[in-house]
């Protein structure tokens, strides 16, 4: 109930000030288990695509979202989404077991496979959960490709700005192979990774987002 309530008050100020636009929503089931592997641009990636979206999507969040920005820790709490503790050794695990919970129970789940937001526009290599939770549960996964995002709350700003902003998706990609097997695992995440990128446009880079982010942090 809380969910709905406030999709019915946000929906009209995201569509008012942002403008959003839309292409391949018929390709997320009417019901059913499925996982939105998208590409992260913005901590409100967490906020727009659900709301762009007549189904309830789930996203697993650090824990700084809801202590931080009161807006958006109001809004991850009312909308369900499920905090963790990125700096404990366990919080992957954590994810996809919560991720799994959700799958099945019928729900959709969305998950960015680059682990964190891109640090500077371009598509970085995909971690292997999302193989994992596809392999493990069978659910199909739907490509997404947000854009222009970033453009709405930079990295470091607090005040969203204006900005016409948009998602795609792509077509459901259903997957068959051994969730403990790291050679499909690696399979999988790199098909999923090469269907947002032809979704997004964006500059692919075949190394790990949060690797850069860390050598930027050490070289500063």
């Amino acid at each position: 109930m809380l969910y709905r309530l406030t999709k019915i008050i946000s929906s009209p100020v995201l569509r008012l000030l942002w403008r959003p636009k839309v292409i391949g929503a018929e390709h997320v089931p009417s019901a059913g288990a499925a996982i939105l592997a998208s590409n992260h641009l913005s901590i409100l990636d967490s906020v727009f695509l659900p709301l762009m979206l007549p189904r309830k999507v789930t996203f697993v969040a650090k824990n700084e979202y809801f202590t931080g920005n009161r807006l958006m820790a109001t809004y991850m709490r009312a909308t369900g989404q499920v905090a963790i503790d990125r700096e404990s050794a366990a919080a992957a695990q954590t994810m996809l077991d919560a991720a799994v919970q959700v799958l099945k129970a019928g729900e959709l789940f969305g998950i960015y496979p680059e682990g964190t937001r891109s640090p500077d526009g371009r598509l970085y290599r995909g971690k292997i959960g999302v193989a994992w939770l596809a392999l493990t549960t069978g659910a199909p996964v739907i490509p997404v490709a947000m854009v222009n995002t970033e453009r709405v709350l930079p990295p470091g700003a607090s005040v969203p700005r204006l900005a016409k902003i948009g998602m795609r998706m792509g077509e459901p990609m259903s997957f068959t192979g051994d969730p403990a097997r790291a050679r499909d695992r690696r399979a999988v995440t790199d098909e999923v990774m090469a269907a947002i990128q032809r979704l997004s446009g964006q500059e692919y880079v075949p190394a790990y987002a949060a690797s850069l982010k860390e050598q930027a942090r050490r070289a500063a």
